[in-house]
């Protein structure tokens, strides 16, 4: 994740609740940028990934991923380590984690 524009506390509203569901999502599982945007009723997946690449380096970024269930290749490397420590379902060969495993939908 890039380093943060500051600190969460000073972001803006949508960025805030992002967040909030980003340090939700339990272990070993994922959402998209788009289920997060869905999940909240409000952004886009883009304005999710924005929010993200600006604040979210002190959440657990690598449980946010694209449709096909990757992270932009300069955080692949990184986020592998992650998905191995936590046991989440990962393909290395194709470097994206097993959404129809992992996915999560936000609920309890």
């Amino acid at each position: 994740m890039t380093e943060s524009i500051g600190p969460a506390a000073e972001a803006p509203e949508f960025v805030r609740l992002v967040l909030d569901v980003v340090r939700r999502i339990p272990q070993a599982q994922v959402m998209t940028y788009g289920d997060i945007a869905e999940f909240l009723e409000r952004g886009t997946a883009r304005q999710v990934g924005a929010a993200m690449a600006g604040y979210g380096s002190a959440v657990p970024w690598w449980r946010v991923v694209n449709a096909s269930g990757q992270l932009p290749e300069q955080l692949r490397g990184r986020a592998a380590a992650e998905y191995f420590a936590e046991g989440t379902p990962y393909d290395p060969e194709r470097e994206r984690v097993r959404l129809a495993r992992c996915r999560w939908d936000g609920s309890a």
